[in-house]
């Protein structure tokens, strides 16, 4: 088949990472940047390997110019629901990074317009796509009834540049992550949970880079999360590092190696399971292939945005000292999503939702 015609929105710091995974994709192939910085484009094309790609200001302009089939999206967050509505709208479907938008409620409205005009967005949640994490969830199926789940992640990174300035940095910007992971892993979705964000005297960050996060799980499942961004020595992968008890046993995994389990003093050994590739080429293969098959891709707008309700949760919590509940914040979103919207289409479909746990996940067709 011949290669998906994309543009990328975004050559930045993250953007240059997917100009050289597409670059390196023959199932893809790469015929303009756009970024409101020309230079910035014209780099990134020298970055693709071919200095002649066509830059431009305008997505749809420049998507128009080049026939176009589809747009990666590796803007700030702030752009992402902009970006993806103009995308959309233009009948382009979208992978755009993590996370799906800057709140829940412009989520909602992303996920209204995928249904109002049929065109496929989804979010890389790149974690998500590790064949290792696909054995740990084997592990784990492997353990019966299941209590607890956990991960402990501490690096300590200097980023300079914006996250070194934003509220909230390890919740809003890494956290999304270990949260979509333990939903993948527990293949259920959270109730609540009660957060404590903090700043130890000697970070280099200027909001809470470290968080402590109880969630409880469908089932009655607890999922802990113990993460800091400056926690220097001893660290984690990036990943970090998980821990899974159940009747039958615990399951390991160190974020970087293949898992482990024992059960009561036997060593685990469940089925592999089919790989899924690494990371943001990972995704990058799911979505062509989404597009080329019709099978819905993990990330599929409707079934990450509970990941980006756990981040805002958790935020929730720690501002107000309190337990939340995922499903308040949800209603709480939809009606702020109702109140903006400006598009007819958009509009009626998220008035036609009932409870908007059940719009997410009726949207999404089981998988795994």
């Amino acid at each position: 088949m011949t290669p998906l015609r994309v543009v990328q929105v975004g050559a930045g710091g993250m953007g240059r990472a997917w100009l050289g995974t597409v670059a390196a994709d023959p199932e893809v192939e790469l015929v303009g940047i756009v970024d409101l910085d020309l230079d910035a484009a014209r780099a990134g094309a020298e970055t693709a390997g071919d200095p002649s790609i066509p830059v431009g200001t305008s997505l749809t302009a420049l998507a128009a110019e080049t026939g176009a089939e589809a747009v990666l999206d590796v803007t700030v967050p702030v752009a992402h629901h902009p970006i993806t509505l103009e995308a959309l709208h233009a009948g382009l479907p979208v992978l755009g990074e993590k996370p799906a938008a800057q709140t829940v409620a412009e989520a909602l409205s992303l996920a209204a317009a995928a249904e109002s005009t049929g065109v496929l967005f989804m979010v890389s949640q790149s974690r998500r796509y590790n064949d290792r994490l696909v054995a740990f969830r084997q592990h784990v199926r492997g353990l019966g009834d299941l209590g607890t789940l956990s991960t402990r992640f501490a690096k300590a990174p200097h980023f300079g540049g914006f996250r070194e300035e934003m509220d909230d940095v390890l919740l809003l910007d890494m956290a999304i992550h270990p949260f979509d992971s333990a939903r993948y892993v527990l293949e259920r979705d959270p109730v609540s949970v009660y957060c404590e964000s903090y700043n130890p005297s000697w970070s280099w960050y200027r909001g809470d880079a470290a968080a402590a996060a109880v969630f409880t799980f469908e089932d009655d499942i607890r999922y802990v999360y113990d993460g800091s961004w400056c926690a220097p020595g001893a660290e984690t992968s990036w990943n970090g590092d998980w821990r899974a008890s159940g009747a039958a046993g615990t399951a390991l995994w160190d974020g970087d190696h293949d898992p482990s389990s024992d059960l009561d003093g036997t060593p685990g050994s469940p089925a592999a399971a089919d790989g899924v590739g690494e990371e943001i080429a990972g995704a990058l293969s799911s979505f062509v292939r989404a597009l080329r098959t019709g099978v819905t891709p993990d990330g599929e707008v409707h079934g990450n945005i509970m990941s980006l309700a756990m981040v805002e949760a958790a935020i929730a919590s720690t501002r107000s000292g309190q337990r939340v509940v995922i499903d308040e914040v949800l209603d709480r979103a939809h009606a702020e999503a109702l109140a903006a919207e400006r598009d007819d289409a958009a509009r009626e479909r998220l008035a036609a939702w009932g409870s908007v746990r059940n719009a997410l996940t009726a949207a999404v067709p089981a998988t795994g």
